[in-house]
């Protein structure tokens, strides 16, 4: 049986949206690419039509992926807010302690995860760590840049 793929709501509607993207306007874009690359003859040597065939492998097999995520997908509802206690959907605000320095993330599925966006997995070291702590507690992660300390000082 297949592992399911926790996601917030919110996430689960971007999967579905992309998905529709790339069904839709992409995969026509690609077709069109590749028509006009086929018009330009000998495909043996015709790179427009390489490059447009393997961005329509690349295409194909992220749709198959975002479907299989979709079919997986279990939504993970945001914890009672009032609990201050971190989970799936929870903003929490982080003190690094060895560098004085304030940020807050957001802990989501790994289909989610965008660590630019401050968006954090629920299966990577600090987002690991994070779940079911508290505002007050003091955070070790080890991760592979190295060990980390982190005070929570807020959870949403």
């Amino acid at each position: 049986m297949a592992k399911e793929i926790q996601v917030t709501r919110e996430g689960l509607e971007k999967l579905r949206k992309e998905l529709e993207e790339l069904k839709g306007p992409e995969r026509l874009r690609i077709a069109d690419t590749i028509r006009e690359a086929k018009a330009h003859g000998d495909l043996k040597e015709n790179a427009a039509y390489h490059e447009a065939k393997l961005n329509q492998t690349r295409l194909e097999s992220r749709i198959a992926e975002l479907e299989k995520a979709v079919q997986l997908a279990h939504i993970v509802e945001r914890p009672d807010v009032t609990s201050g206690v971190a989970g799936m959907g929870s903003k929490v605000e982080l003190l690094d302690e060895e560098f004085d320095d304030q940020f807050v993330v957001t802990i989501v599925g790994s289909f989610e995860a965008d660590a630019g966006k401050m968006l954090i997995s629920i299966s990577s070291p600090l987002g690991e760590a994070l779940l079911g702590r508290s505002v007050g507690d003091l955070v070790d992660v080890v991760a592979p840049q190295g060990n980390n300390r982190y005070k929570i000082l807020g959870v949403q």
